[in-house]
């Protein structure tokens, strides 16, 4: 596996890949009107690429294969999206790119908004559950958890940062 920095044209791979798990991965956890809303909003490449340049954006590549992806605003200590693609479930793929992500922080602490089906990994990682959520997508609710995770020497609290994605 490698990572490498996220390319303006990796954008239309990685909502397909966005998409693609959602509607696999978490099937257990959300049901088809959630999943479909919680979708919904990849089509919009342009907003996607503003995102994914913006922030800390890499791209998790096995045997030349884009296997996941993962973005972070580093000043705010924001994860926003981590996901892997549904065939490359379970090899390591999230937590290398975690942890690459995690280390390009600035601050003490790292926060996100965790759905039902990552909820495990991040508790695993050492994040906590600040609170559960409902968030409104597409006139759909979902439920979320914002977590946050103390860095090494981690002092002082961080607030969490407002949600972006289920």
């Amino acid at each position: 596996m490698h990572l490498r920095p996220y390319a303006p044209s990796d954008c239309p791979v990685l909502a397909e890949l966005f998409r693609d798990t959602v509607h696999t991965v978490t099937r257990r956890d959300y049901t088809a009107a959630q999943r479909a809303a919680w979708a919904g909003g990849a089509s919009d490449l342009t907003a996607w690429n503003r995102s994914f340049l913006a922030h800390h954006t890499l791209v998790a590549l096995e045997d030349g294969v884009v296997a996941g992806f993962g973005d972070l605003d580093p000043s705010a200590g924001y994860l926003d999206r981590l996901y892997v693609h549904r065939d490359f479930q379970r090899r390591g793929i999230a937590s290398a790119l975690c942890d690459a992500l995690e280390g390009a922080v600035s601050g003490e602490r790292v926060a996100t908004h965790a759905s039902i089906t990552a909820k495990p990994f991040f508790l695993r990682r050492g994040y906590q559950v600040l609170r559960e959520q409902q968030v409104l997508r597409h006139g759909v609710t979902l439920t979320n958890f914002a977590m946050e995770k103390p860095l090494a020497g981690a002092a002082r609290g961080f607030p969490v940062a407002p949600c972006r994605k289920v």
